[in-house]
């Protein structure tokens, strides 16, 4: 599998990436995660509509937190055409605990904690801490990678801005 450093750190520290680096225009590589009901979901389950993915460490640290509850905020503003996924390598019943406890319904959250297939085929796994690294990815209705937000420093906030408009881009 490759690896590639010096792409990320997490409190100035360099961390390795698992995985390609996927670029706008490549097809989205296959997928498969776990439901917050234990149910295994794939890339094909939300095909035919644009999609945010949002890859983060842990739904249970402040960053991720207040990435995951901003983009339920703006998923309402999106519309049903659009879906927001959040991936992470939680627990499912952990992040069914958090989305009910934080109150996020417009975001289907997935666990990558069984296969890490989503982090290694999106080139996201963190290899000294088997987490994810954050990153945005924007897919259009035929699953094409359209943007790519993998954010240098684990501990910050994506550039949403960046991030709604590649999304409305492909609406």
């Amino acid at each position: 599998m490759q690896e590639r450093q010096g792409l990320v750190t997490i409190d100035g520290n360099p961390l390795t990436l698992v995985g390609p680096e996927l670029r706008p225009g490549d097809a989205a590589p296959g997928f498969t995660l776990l439901d917050t009901d234990m149910n295994p979901k794939t890339l094909e389950d939300y095909r035919g509509r644009p999609l945010i993915i949002s890859s983060v460490p842990s739904l249970d640290t402040p960053v991720c937190d207040m990435e995951t509850r901003r983009f339920n905020r703006e998923a309402a503003s999106l519309g049903d055409g659009v879906r927001v996924l959040t991936v992470s390598m939680d627990l499912p019943f952990a992040q069914s605990r958090w989305c009910g406890a934080a109150g996020v319904d417009n975001v289907v959250t997935l666990s990558d904690h069984k296969d890490a297939s989503f982090g290694e085929n999106w080139g996201v796994l963190l290899r000294e801490l088997r987490l994810l690294a954050r990153c945005v990815f924007v897919v259009d209705a035929d699953a094409v990678i359209r943007f790519v937000h993998l954010v240098p420093e684990v501990t910050d906030e994506p550039d949403y801005d960046a991030v709604l408009a590649a999304v409305r881009d492909v609406v």
